[in-house]
């Protein structure tokens, strides 16, 4: 896989991003159990990211890169895939071929 080179501002997105979420990871709460974050540093960080993801897809779309950072399932059909469908009558007379 090439490693795609990123620029200065979209290294410190993504380690700021990496930080929210080792945050947000480590201060994880069980069900029944006060948060130690208070709701509104909280949406603070929901806020911060979704801005850094903005900045992220902006920058990428500016380079021309395509944004892959969304996880995809390994079984998730793929966009780009093209599905050809023969015609009726195309498979009717190949059969028929056969048939001789």
């Amino acid at each position: 896989m090439s490693e795609i080179e990123l620029s200065k501002e979209e290294k410190v997105l993504r380690m700021v991003k990496r930080v929210l979420t080792d945050i947000a990871r480590d201060t994880y709460a069980p069900p029944g159990q006060r948060h130690p974050l208070s709701g509104e540093t909280m949406q603070s960080m929901r806020d911060c990211l979704a801005l850094i993801v903005a900045r992220e897809n902006e920058l990428a779309e500016a380079a021309g890169r395509p944004n892959t950072m969304r996880p995809h399932y390994v079984d998730e059909p793929r966009k780009a895939s093209v599905v050809v469908q023969l015609d009726d009558k195309l498979k009717r007379s190949g059969q028929a071929k056969e048939g001789e």
